[in-house]
């Protein structure tokens, strides 16, 4: 078990779990204030985020981050954001079940050291491994779930919504009741003046 962040990212930036890191630039740690109450979760780095060692940096990135500024969150302010996987898959396909296996016992490293209080999962994957593997992201986005003292929602992936402009206002009441949801929980995730 971890105590500090700066050991967990040296040891995370090391690794050699699977077979990811012959293939990768960076190890994606992860981005944002270790003391934020709200998770973001995505699936794994595509190539934009492999080259840069940050989490949706991409396109997909640029829209989540137009997503969290409408709700006042932001990356480097309130929120943390991670992945079920590290290092990149190949030709951005969905990590194997074997890459995440190996991969995940970091974020709960991570969890474990942030204690957040709301989970958001970026997408069917993440959902499927964080929430409950037989998830219908289509029907239960924005849902919340409860586990243990964590609440968990699951959000359509912002690559998808890139795809699927039409998802795109289903995605933003996910952020609306987000945000609500925050109020309702949260300490200090939106400071008041």
């Amino acid at each position: 078990m971890y105590e500090s962040w700066d050991k967990l990212k040296e040891d995370c930036l090391k690794c050699q779990n699977c077979s990811l890191c012959k293939t990768r630039t960076n190890v994606v740690f992860g981005v944002g204030n270790k003391n934020a109450e709200v998770l973001f979760i995505g699936e794994g780095p595509g190539e934009n985020e492999d080259l840069q060692g940050e989490p949706f940096v991409g396109r997909a990135g640029q829209l989540l981050d137009k997503m969290l500024k409408v709700i006042d969150l932001d990356r480097n302010k309130n929120i943390y954001i991670a992945n079920i996987v590290k290092c990149r898959p190949p030709q951005n396909r969905d990590p194997k079940l074997e890459e995440q296996e190996a991969c995940i016992d970091w974020l709960r490293a991570q969890v474990n050291l942030m204690k957040p209080k709301i989970i958001v999962c970026l997408g069917r994957i993440a959902a499927m491994k964080i929430i409950k593997p037989d998830i219908k992201i289509t029907k239960e986005h924005g849902l919340f779930f409860k586990k243990k003292d964590l609440i968990m929602m699951a959000t359509l992936h912002p690559a998808a919504l890139l795809r699927n402009p039409l998802q795109k206002p289903g995605a933003f009441d996910d952020f609306l009741k987000l945000r609500e949801k925050i109020e309702e929980t949260c300490d200090h995730t939106y400071i008041r003046n």
